[in-house]
């Protein structure tokens, strides 16, 4: 009953309002400015690049700007590695079934190595969730845009999510001492749980796109990233407890966000409205990210799915169906690599206590 009360229970808020209005506009801004200019096919890389205001979303201008920065050119990294592998995977001529298991083990490599990346430069939000779906989704693309064109409204977007961050240094009430941050130290437990929290998303995202590119072609569905991005929810967080508790989060949050969905679907959008929608979606996350995870799927879902439909157009009920199975095969997969190391232990702990009573000296009684 604790746990279940904890699931559904929602944190005070700390000016959350502040953070998701930068994000909404750094989502809207260059949006809106794509459909203007007819050039929706560049969305995903403006959507990803506005990922670069997330971060920092507590602190001081001078640590958000070096927060936002590094984040910003990591993303531009990811970025630039998925449309290589897309290329190189139409170079190839592999079939949807080749490009779907040549994406699981590149997927996976970025889930590790962008998560060590993060939890080296002790970043908010941890892990390497964003990166994921990033390069997981650009690097599904059948149809690539000029290279230079997507990296230009990449790099362009993220610029302007910089300038975002720092915007309000022109008011004297919200201004704060421009300080750079000071260099980490690791201590070696650090650097360890590091490389160990690195190894984790390895073996999530790894195991989740596996199973789900193996089942997705026996049953007839895609996408399957996205059971990798779900894997790897259950992975942040500092007990047990709270890693499986996102986890099932993540699977009810993502039904309730479909049906949301769902209705968006059924109002048939322009494209200016739909951009208007996904700021609001981008608004709603940001307000409940920390303080509900369930209630900040509900404006997620949404906006992941709405971002797919701007560039590749499908039919929206396998849009749905997908979701929802990948999603918990993705949850699933996560849920058991938090709990392996738990019950490993266990089994242990109950081995050498039974090693140790075989082995204790059977006393002779006395006569």
């Amino acid at each position: 009953m604790k746990m279940l009360a904890e699931m559904f229970s929602i944190g005070p808020g700390n000016k959350d309002h502040h953070p998701a209005l930068r994000c909404a506009v750094g989502v809207f801004v260059p949006l809106l400015t794509l459909v203007l200019l007819g050039r929706l096919d560049l969305a995903i890389f403006a959507s990803f690049g506005a990922f670069t205001g997330i971060y920092g979303r507590g602190e001081p201008h001078g640590t958000r700007f070096a927060l936002q920065l590094r984040a910003g050119l990591l993303m531009l990294a990811v970025i630039l590695l998925a449309t290589l592998a897309a290329r190189a995977a139409a170079a190839l001529e592999l079939d949807g079934t080749g490009t779907a298991w040549l994406l699981v083990p590149a997927t996976t490599l970025v889930a590790g190595a962008c998560s060590l990346i993060i939890s080296w430069w002790r970043m908010r939000p941890a892990g390497s969730l964003f990166h994921i779906f990033a390069f997981a989704a650009i690097a599904s693309i059948p149809n690539q845009p000029p290279l230079w064109q997507a990296m230009l409204v990449a790099v362009l977007t993220t610029v302007f999510c910089l300038l975002v961050g720092f915007s309000s240094r022109i008011l004297p009430s919200r201004r704060t001492p421009w300080i750079r941050p000071r260099p980490v130290r690791r201590t070696p437990n650090e650097r360890r749980a590091a490389w160990l929290e690195g190894l984790g998303y390895l073996i999530a995202a790894g195991l989740a796109g596996t199973l789900a590119t193996w089942a997705g072609q026996l049953l007839g569905f895609g996408h399957n990233y996205w059971a990798m991005v779900a894997a790897v929810v259950p992975l942040v967080g500092h007990t047990t407890r709270h890693r499986i508790r996102r986890g099932v989060q993540r699977i009810i949050g993502t039904v309730l966000g479909l049906v949301i969905l769902a209705g968006i679907v059924l109002l048939d959008l322009e494209p200016w409205q739909t951009v208007l929608v996904m700021a609001l979606c981008q608004f709603g996350a940001e307000m409940f990210i920390i303080r509900q995870y369930l209630l900040a799927q509900l404006f997620v879902t949404p906006l992941a799915l709405i971002s797919t439909l701007l560039v590749v157009p499908s039919p929206p009920a396998i849009l749905l169906r997908d979701r929802i199975i990948e999603t918990v095969i993705g949850a699933a997969v996560g849920i058991a690599v938090v709990l392996a190391p738990e019950v490993w232990r266990g089994v242990r702990e109950r081995t050498t206590a039974e090693v140790q009573r075989v082995r204790r000296p059977t006393r002779v009684p006395r006569r």
